[in-house]
């Protein structure tokens, strides 16, 4: 489809449509995880977050916003060009810190510093916040589907690390089985069993919408350094490093920069593109991901003991970190708002440390 024919939906106020029991089902979601985060604690001595507990890199570095945007994609945050500088997070899926052979999604959480303009309420610090993860879609699509999946979530995890692993292989060896007949992978599947993959080579995804401007759009950050790309066919053997992800992380920025293009997929179409049903994926072939920012993660410790630290004992990041002009949209993104809040609150509660809202890149350990 030539991208002039392209009739890019605008933004408004009445997109969004809630489920009847949907906050029923939000405080469903926060009991819970908080109840999982208290079996968590209880094993290991501390709270630890209740999604993406496991980092693997923590670093800064900028984001430069593409000269010359056209309109459409000239919006909110990359309105004009310019660099910002902007911190990073690699992370495990999981809300437990588990050995990698339980190698599930992955996440990659960006704050970018020094953003002016109108907030959402209680967002006080010049910064915006992106949570991103690996697959496009989220598989449950909806608030209520949100908390079925945190359900059966919830009841895994007193089970031993070896049941954990097991089940991450099955569904794993099962994606590999739909791939090679060409039925293409499971995301609710690769959730649960990701791939041996380097963490620097994945693509990451908001897999729910956001306001972008006067439009709506999904992000993606899609690796483009040439040493990051070599990085394709990488596997970890987890019987050798049960933290292999992480010393392949950091060992990569002990030597290399990492470059992301931030790109935009803009809402063309109502019907093939939900804003409701985050399981959906929006084709590429209506609407595909286009370069809006590059991020750059220079040469760098990415993992000293006092960074790690405020990182994750100290520093938030959340969709409600945003302007309103790239508000999250969608039933999953307005349970996140509530639900980020209340498990970071409940685990800096727990652990006797004060959250940070963290407004400048220079309070940042090096």
């Amino acid at each position: 489809m030539a991208q002039a024919t392209v009739r890019f939906l605008r933004y408004s106020d009445d997109i969004e449509t809630r489920e009847p029991d949907e906050q029923e089902s939000i405080d469903g979601i926060i009991k819970g995880m908080t109840q999982e985060s208290q079996t968590v604690e209880k094993r290991d001595g501390r709270a630890v977050r209740a999604s993406h507990a496991k980092s693997t890199a923590c670093t800064t570095g900028t984001l430069t916003v593409a000269a010359d945007l056209p309109p459409e994609l000239a919006q909110g945050l990359f309105a004009n060009p310019g660099t910002f500088d902007v911190a990073v997070r690699f992370a495990q899926g999981p809300g437990e810190k588990l050995g990698d052979r339980v190698s599930t999604h992955r996440g990659m959480s960006i704050k970018v510093f020094g953003v002016e303009g109108d907030k959402l309420p209680g967002h006080d610090a010049p910064t915006q916040d992106f949570v991103l993860a690996s697959g496009t879609t989220f598989p449950a699509g909806t608030a209520a589907g949100f908390l079925s999946q945190a359900k059966k979530i919830g009841l895994t995890v007193p089970m031993p690390e070896g049941a954990k692993s097991a089940a991450a292989s099955i569904a794993r060896n099962i994606n590999k089985v739909l791939n090679a007949v060409g039925a293409g992978p499971s995301p609710t599947l690769d959730f649960y069993g990701h791939p041996f993959s380097h963490p620097l080579a994945e693509h990451y995804f908001s897999q729910c919408p956001i306001r972008f401007g006067d439009h709506v759009a999904k992000i993606g950050a899609f690796p483009i350094a040439p040493e990051q790309q070599a990085l394709t066919d990488w596997r970890l053997d987890p019987h050798e490093d049960e933290d292999g992800f992480r010393h392949a992380a950091v060992d990569y920025f002990g030597d290399s920069d990492a470059v992301f293009e931030l790109r935009a997929q803009l809402w063309t179409d109502a019907d093939t593109q939900p804003i409701e049903d985050t399981s959906v994926d929006w084709p590429t072939s209506d609407s595909p991901y286009r370069t809006v920012a590059t991020i750059r993660l220079p040469r760098q410790a990415a993992y000293s003991p006092e960074r790690v630290r405020y990182f994750d004992e100290v520093m938030t990041f959340r969709p409600a970190h945003s302007l309103a002009v790239h508000r999250p949209l969608g039933g999953v993104m307005r349970a996140r708002m509530q639900v980020y809040r209340a498990l970071s609150d409940f685990r800096h509660r727990e652990n006797g440390i004060e959250a940070a809202n963290t407004g400048n890149v220079d309070d940042i350990p090096a």
